[in-house]
């Protein structure tokens, strides 16, 4: 897979096929495994496992590594962005086949605090259908990414820009497509529906 510039999300096409191809079960003895490593560091972590892999020659003793990741949309400058967030942060899916030498290579890996689940050195694989959620809620984040904030229709925001800055009102309708929210604020002791974009609001 070509990696992505710093800085930049993956395509959709690219997250997509990352995600679709790890529908695939595991094959021959090799297991998912859950591997703990510092929150932020996780694709680091990736990428250190991949060296580490290639120049100990143990390609075939290791498959596929996931960090789990969803695409949200947020508001920048008052047009949509699409960017990554980790679901599971400080966590890295490994399938690889568990032995000592398979064990030291990753527990010894920059960045890693160790594995997760099961004894000290004889750690316990997640299940098939443990890693199909992972990857199915991966899917659907790029399908339909999720905003970066959610609104729920009856919560009370502050307006923060435009004629009606610093006016407190109820939502009464969410359109996520638009990035548009209409707003319930009392004006001279009356109630009135104002449509605001996401970014014109806050939480109280």
């Amino acid at each position: 897979m070509t990696k992505a510039a710093k800085g930049t999300p993956m395509t959709e096409e690219r997250t997509s096929n990352a995600a679709s191809g790890l529908a695939v079960p595991p094959t021959g003895n090799k297991r998912w495994y859950v591997v703990h490593a510092y929150s932020g560091m996780e694709k680091a972590v990736e990428r250190n496992l991949r060296e580490r892999i290639d120049r100990a020659g143990m390609q075939e003793k290791f498959g596929r590594i996931l960090v789990p990741m969803e695409e949200v949309v947020e508001l920048k400058n008052g047009k949509k962005a699409v960017t990554e967030r980790r679901f599971f942060p400080g966590y890295v899916l490994v399938e690889m086949e568990m032995g000592d030498d398979t064990w030291h290579l990753v527990k010894h890996t920059s960045k890693v605090t160790g594995f997760v689940g099961g004894a000290k050195n004889r750690p316990s694989p997640i299940s098939e259908s443990e890693v199909m959620k992972i990857v199915n809620q991966m899917q659907e984040g790029i399908e339909k990414p999720r905003p970066k904030v959610e609104w729920v229709v009856g919560e009370l925001v502050r307006v923060k820009e435009g004629p009606f800055t610093d006016f407190n009102g109820a939502i009464e309708e969410v359109n996520y497509d638009k990035s548009k929210v209409r707003v319930s604020v009392t004006i001279f002791g009356r109630a009135t529906p104002v449509e605001l974009d996401f970014s014109q609001v806050e939480k109280i």
